[in-house]
């Protein structure tokens, strides 16, 4: 029992860190479908062609940059793709949000097809200026990575949180999402709206991409199978929720750790699959929403 409790405490740590970089996911995810009711399903794949971006630019296989600048060009370019990618849909949006999902499948074969194309089926290793460092706090091992995930994750999201609470953006945000239409009517641009939140998710899947990449390795599913974890989180949340896919995501993260410790890492995709599952019939509205009474 005490064998238990020692690893018991040290997973959940390590799972809550993980958690967030999927609630970063997650929350891309949630951005996308409030404003148009599209889920897109190329988020993980256009994340990891940015994750590979970043590593052309550093590694002296597109270009010989610093790490920095190397970030603040994959940074410009996913914004690109996000604009590209939804002046692509927008006529579907309007049409049709089933259409519109059904094409977010299409643009994610084309971004994996590049990834291929440009820099092959190889794996790769990404490393990141990250402090190397290590102390115990209560018994728990906080790394260097450990507070560079907490730091980043509370900058991002507290700003995402900020924009969306106290700019003009951000009301423009919360008044489509509750009834496009009269939002509409009262003279606010759907189509504005929604390529912030194209920008915005791809910029949070980059950010997210980014950091799980240090605890594995880059191929071309890697970052494809860490946006299948943001999409359970999202779930969790409700699909229509911030705040819930971030409690989604370090639920997610959380649950997964100890499985894969507990019980096997091989089945860790049919545990996902069990906790969407028991996520839509226990709270179909979310989590916070089964809490509170109403959709969040």
């Amino acid at each position: 029992m005490n064998d238990v409790l020692r690893d018991l405490f040290p997973l959940a740590w390590s799972g809550m860190i993980t958690g967030c970089l999927y609630a970063l996911g997650a929350m891309g995810l949630v951005m996308i479908f409030k404003s148009s009711r599209v889920v897109n399903f190329s988020h993980g794949n256009v994340a990891g062609f940015a994750a590979f971006l970043i590593y052309g630019f550093s590694s002296g296989v597109l270009l010989d940059l610093s790490w920095g600048a190397a970030v603040l060009l994959t940074i410009v370019a996913v914004v690109a793709i996000a604009c590209l990618t939804y002046a692509v849909i927008a006529p579907l949006v309007f049409d049709s949000d089933l259409t519109a999902t059904i094409a977010t499948l299409g643009i994610g074969l084309i971004a994996q097809g590049a990834t291929l194309l440009i820099f092959g089926a190889d794996i790769v290793s990404l490393d990141l200026p990250i402090p190397r460092f290590s102390t115990s706090v209560l018994g728990l091992r906080i790394t260097g990575y450990d507070l560079t995930v907490l730091g980043v994750a509370i900058v991002t999201i507290g700003a995402l949180f900020f924009v969306i609470d106290y700019t003009k953006l951000g009301i423009a945000f919360r008044a489509i999402s509750e009834n496009s239409f009269a939002a509409e009517v009262c003279g606010l641009n759907l189509r504005s709206i929604h390529l912030f939140s194209w920008v915005v998710a791809a910029v949070l899947g980059v950010v997210g991409a980014l950091l799980i990449v240090p605890t594995t390795f880059l191929s071309v599913t890697t970052v494809a199978a860490f946006m299948l974890q943001a999409f359970a989180a999202a779930v969790i949340g409700g699909f229509a929720s911030l705040p819930g896919s971030l409690i989604g995501g370090i639920l997610i993260g959380v649950l997964m750790n100890l499985f894969t410790f507990y019980v096997s890492p091989q089945f860790s995709s049919t545990f996902l699959l069990c906790i969407i599952l028991l996520a839509l019939n226990i709270f179909p509205n979310g989590i916070l929403a089964r809490v509170g009474g109403s959709r969040v």
